[in-house]
């Protein structure tokens, strides 16, 4: 069963990307356009709830970041809340990542958490705490695969996991002693108010599939840019982003906008940790294995890097590997004489150890690199770590939406 629901998942993206073909995926195409139509209404609906103040939000007394988009996968979120992270941690802010951990598996027995005043914390207040900054707690299945990859590549950070957010927020302030809270994937989560958002806008793919859920890949209409603080041009290739800002500025003409790339700086044994320069990919016959929105620009930036892609194998986003998944394909690549196997960092955080590595497994380290508007990023770290007196967040967020 969890095969089947994979495999429809794996093609109902391929539907929405435009990879799936023949009469079922044109049909399906055409109903999933008529409940876009539903879909907006209800995005816009909730949104005028939070507006009106007929649903109110939870206003923590700290600074609370937002980092997010409005289309699903693929924008490098990751990477840029990483480096906000760090770049804030390094100023000598407490910070606080809060996830909801998508497709997180819950936890089998509570975590148990000892207050400042030693008696234990209630299990409703309690969230999955992945990270206290000094030690990781969860592994990646009950955290979730960029929790966990967060967790792990930053020291002095905590990262906290719960759907609801207000109560992971309090848990940080109250227990982890943070003064500053980061949103991953943000933008769209409401009941608690953001001070700033910072919004990722993919540049070879700026709004997707240019429709709304579920038939394009759309969260929220392009004129909903208007409530972003600062926009991120990501995945930026050096060549101009002239046309795609002038059309951001008919929907946002105030925030900052930062261009930047996302690239790979090393390889990285997935067992062993050995690290190795990009160049020893060049001429190498790979095998590429991957379980994420947008396999292609994966398997397109091996290429880039000199590698032969002999052999593709692509799961549902998200699919939890087992060891199974990975003695097969690795058998596939021996058969081929694969020299390697190359992996995705997200990807490797779920990738179980096989009985016997024939084939060395690495993933691609990927970190962001600012191209344009370095001094724009620098005053946004400025700002968060020296605050000037802020706009109401509730103020903020209704003029937003001013006519």
């Amino acid at each position: 069963m969890k095969q089947q629901i994979e495999e429809l998942e794996r093609w109902g993206a391929d539907v929405i990307f435009g990879r799936a073909k023949g009469f079922r995926a044109t049909m399906m195409r055409f109903l999933m356009r008529a409940l876009s139509g539903g879909f907006r209404c209800v995005v816009q609906l909730r949104l005028w709830r939070y507006r009106s103040g007929w649903r109110p939000q939870h206003h923590l007394c700290t600074r609370v970041v937002a980092i997010g988009n409005i289309t699903v996968g693929g924008t490098g979120k990751t990477p840029v809340v990483e480096l906000l992270a760090k770049s804030l941690r390094d100023r000598g802010r407490k910070v606080s990542i809060l996830s909801r951990g998508y497709k997180s598996a819950r936890l089998e027995r509570p975590q148990r958490w000892k207050d400042v005043s030693g008696g234990e914390v209630d299990e409703e207040r309690m969230p999955k705490v992945v990270s206290t900054g000094s030690e990781l707690l969860l592994g990646s299945k009950y955290a979730g695969d960029e929790p966990f990859m967060l967790a792990k590549n930053l020291d002095g950070v905590s990262v906290v996991v719960d759907k609801n957010r207000v109560k992971g927020g309090r848990f940080a302030i109250s227990q982890l002693g943070a003064d500053i809270l980061l949103l991953d994937d943000g933008m769209q989560y409401l009941d608690l108010a953001h001070g700033i958002d910072v919004v990722l806008v993919d540049s070879g793919a700026p709004f997707g599939t240019e429709a709304l859920l579920p038939r394009g890949t759309l969260r929220e209409p392009p004129k909903n840019l208007r409530r972003a603080s600062y926009i991120l041009l990501t995945k930026c290739n050096g060549k101009s982003n002239a046309e795609l800002i002038k059309r951001i500025r008919k929907y946002n003409q105030t925030a900052d906008i930062v261009e930047c790339t996302h690239g790979p700086i090393h390889l990285e044994n997935v067992f062993t940790g050995e690290r190795l320069p990009l160049e020893e990919l060049k001429g190498k016959w790979v095998g590429a294995i991957s379980a994420i929105a947008v396999p292609e620009a994966f398997e397109g930036s091996l290429k880039k890097l000199g590698a032969r892609v002999e052999i593709r194998r692509r799961f549902a986003d998200h699919h939890r590997f087992d060891r199974k998944d990975v003695e097969k394909f690795m058998q596939r690549c021996v058969e081929r004489d694969m020299e390697w196997i190359v992996t995705t960092e997200k990807d490797a955080v779920r990738f179980p150890r096989p009985r016997s590595i024939d084939v060395p497994v690495f993933f691609l380290r990927i970190e962001v690199e600012i191209l344009q508007g370095q001094e724009i990023w620098d005053d946004l770290v400025d700002r968060l770590c020296h605050p000037e007196p802020a706009l109401d967040p509730e103020l903020r967020f209704r003029d937003a939406y001013r006519v």
